[in-house]
């Protein structure tokens, strides 16, 4: 464990990289407040701060099933053209404030249709908000790179319906691709035709594993989907025993598919009991290329800055520990290699000169 401690203020400064993060999880207390009133949809409080304290506390019941339950009202204002604007460009704009330097944004299409649009004209409106929220912060000086995954719900048939927008946009902004949803019960290799259609197109994807089921669902994503990084992936330490890894936990690191680890996240949904005892820190004693991510900001009442902060806090990070964890993001970005290049040396390894 490295011994440098980085106080709040240095920490909301650092430059930082999230690599999973849902569209639909973040959006603003008072913009949900305000497009719910317009479309004529009820809340349970019309009071932002009571909005954001309802989210939170809804969510940390310990279980993931009920924990996505919560999206009903942030989906409720994103099913027209002016609602995903306003929620794509506001995403951009809140990241910057987060010292966030690039972003993978991930959202189910499927899921943004009810008010008539086509899944082509989701996708095309969430690209033209964060287009706008990119050229407002490019301006301002606090430049982030967004690129954008699409998801398939896997509890639903339209895996490859999603797979196949991927494809389409590969050349506007969507960088990659995944599955989301309740995942017991759900297995990822019912989408096996989704993800070899991938694979055929070079396109990469990360597959929700491990979080709310165990080492089969890991292997599945992996070995048999060919997932090139983990959601989650906290059940790996099922196959790690006094530090001696197992076979698949050794696969997962000697290959260096990343963790894409969300603390407060897992704690909302039963998937890791406290902040100090997360297995982030264990997995990044052990080499395993761990990334720390926001998961659902509204939903999990979080930002980059307080996730750093907690891990400092309660589980004795220093500044090379949080350093650590933001070049692992950008180095399995599903970005082009001279991209993920120029961030690290350019932008990352210099801000962390403190």
């Amino acid at each position: 464990m490295t011994a440098t401690r980085v106080d709040a203020d240095v920490i909301r400064r650092l430059p930082k990289a999230v690599l999973h993060d849902h569209l639909d999880g973040g959006l603003r207390p008072a913009t949900v407040v305000e497009l719910a009133e317009a479309v004529g949809h009820t809340l349970p409080t019309t009071d932002p701060d009571e909005l954001a304290a309802w989210y939170f506390e809804a969510a940390n019941s310990g279980d993931l099933v009920r924990y996505i339950a919560t999206f009903e009202h942030t989906l409720a204002v994103m099913q027209s053209r002016e609602g995903l604007l306003r929620v794509a460009e506001e995403y951009v704009l809140d990241l910057a404030a987060d010292g966030v330097v690039y972003a993978e944004v991930r959202y189910a299409p499927e899921l943004n249709t009810n008010g008539g649009l086509t899944l082509a004209e989701v996708v095309e409106t969430v690209q033209e908000g964060l287009a706008a929220g990119m050229a407002k912060t490019a301006a301002a000086g606090t430049p982030v790179r967004v690129g954008t995954l699409l998801c398939g719900m896997r509890m639903f048939d339209r895996v490859r319906e999603a797979a196949d927008l991927a494809v389409t946009f590969r050349d506007a902004g969507i960088v990659g691709f995944d599955i989301a949803g309740a995942e017991a019960g759900f297995p990822a290799a019912d989408h096996r035709d989704a993800f070899e259609h991938l694979r055929r197109e070079s396109v990469p994807f990360t597959i929700h594993a491990g979080e709310a089921d165990g080492l089969s669902s890991i292997h599945q994503a992996l070995q048999i989907c060919g997932a090139q990084r983990l959601g989650h992936g906290v059940r790996i330490t099922d196959d790690i025993v006094d530090g001696k890894l197992g076979r698949l936990a050794g696969w997962v690191r000697d290959r260096r598919i990343a963790l894409e680890m969300c603390p407060t996240s897992n704690l909302q949904t039963g998937a890791a009991t406290s902040i100090a005892e997360h297995p982030i820190t264990a997995l990044k004693d052990l080499g395993f290329r761990v990334t720390l991510n926001t998961d659902n900001r509204l939903v999990s009442g979080t930002t980059m800055t307080r996730e750093m902060s907690l891990l400092v806090e309660e589980a004795g990070w220093g500044v090379e520990d949080l350093r650590a964890v933001t070049v692992n993001a950008v180095k399995s970005a599903f970005i082009p290699f001279d991209e993920r290049k120029a961030l690290i040396e350019k932008v990352i390894l210099p801000g962390y000169e403190l």
